[in-house]
């Protein structure tokens, strides 16, 4: 891991991503979660101050140490059993059927294999267990695709390793037999890296 992407891209991210439009989907998103917890992508931790006070444990991974570093010290102060991976969401080493919810958050896009990743989800799910998630993605709008498409290159690069152009919907459908989410721009961002999916996808019982 090179020097940018371990020391600062999390500070970058930590300061874009803490803005009162994301904090308010953070907000809504974890509303309704609850037993055992994981989040995965859990960055720097600011969605620490949005699980309801009923969550006392939680369980997450993140490959970037740089970002658990600095996800650590928000663990120290927010008073919950937090228990953190410093490792990918492809390959998850807890056993199947381990939690009642798992959680991303402007995660799956820079996953190298998504796929993989939400396949990983759904098996340490429990049955009926949720999957609480909002993500950027592909547009629904053709001129903003073809833009997507065009700066997707430096956006992989600058952004370390994230897509603009994933379909969240049909990766999320091709694993969760039941889907809801909810997609739309947001306006405070370009809407090249703006548009949202948010939502619930739920495993079978």
């Amino acid at each position: 891991m090179n020097l940018y992407s371990k020391l600062i891209f999390p500070r970058l991210m930590d300061i874009t991503m803490s803005g009162e439009s994301m904090s308010a989907h953070r907000r809504s998103l974890l509303a309704d979660v609850s037993g055992d917890i994981l989040e995965i992508g859990f960055g720097t931790g600011l969605n620490l101050p949005h699980y309801p006070d009923s969550v006392k444990h939680l369980t997450t991974v993140d490959i970037n140490p740089g970002m658990s570093q600095i996800a650590a010290k928000r663990a120290a102060q927010s008073g919950r059993r937090i228990t953190q991976h410093v490792l990918s969401g492809e390959q998850l080493p807890m056993p199947n059927q381990s939690f009642d919810c798992v959680v991303s958050t402007w995660t799956l896009c820079s996953i190298p294999d998504v796929e993989q990743a939400i396949r990983e989800v759904h098996r340490v799910l429990k049955p009926q267990g949720k999957f609480f998630l909002i993500e950027h993605g592909l547009s629904d709008q053709p001129k903003v695709q073809t833009w997507q498409a065009r700066i997707n290159p430096m956006q992989k690069v600058f952004g370390d390793g994230c897509h603009l152009d994933r379909d969240m919907q049909q990766l999320v459908s091709q694993v969760f037999p039941a889907v809801e989410l909810e997609q739309f721009p947001e306006p405070s961002l370009p809407q090249f890296i703006g548009y949202f999916y948010k939502g619930i996808a739920t495993k079978a019982a």
